[in-house]
């Protein structure tokens, strides 16, 4: 694919005198013919005309922005991508293959908090109510529940 570099020039303003050309429209195109040549002789070939904004300062703190006529050029670059040929490059015979990673040791299971050795400090309370013990009655559904007594 070939590479190419532009170049911008502003476009001819007004028509430049001429004593074959009579009107004014015929003038400036004499005058854009003339850049168009100019920049083909170079080696430039036309792309397009742009109009394109520019902010200029005017006064001390104030700007405008004026509107201007740009012929956009290009060329094909002479380092093309021919001049590049790809190149086959040889592997490196002194690194090994990679291999698979080693399996990880199969982990112990968390501990529970019944194996827990007591360290002194207070732990959360069961979710679940305690069993009731072998002397207590059975509580029937009618039963009143009691409380233990917290006054003390």
């Amino acid at each position: 694919m070939p590479r190419y570099e532009y170049k911008v020039v502003p476009a001819p303003a007004k028509g430049q005198k001429s004593k074959t050309v009579k009107t004014p429209e015929g003038r400036f195109a004499l005058s854009i013919e003339e850049v168009l040549n100019e920049m083909a002789a170079s080696g430039w070939e036309y792309q397009r005309a742009e109009l394109l904004p520019s902010e200029e300062r005017t006064g001390l703190t104030g700007s405008t922005t004026n509107w201007r006529n740009m012929l956009i050029f290009r060329r094909a670059l002479d380092e093309d991508a021919a001049a590049f040929p790809p190149q086959v490059i040889d592997s490196p015979g002194h690194i090994a293959p990679m291999t698979a990673p080693a399996p990880i040791a199969a982990q112990q299971p968390a501990q529970q908090l019944s194996d827990r050795p007591d360290d002194g400090q207070d732990q959360d309370p069961p979710l679940t109510a305690p069993e009731p013990e072998a002397d207590d009655p059975p509580q029937s559904a009618d039963a009143p529940i009691q409380f233990p007594d917290r006054r003390s």
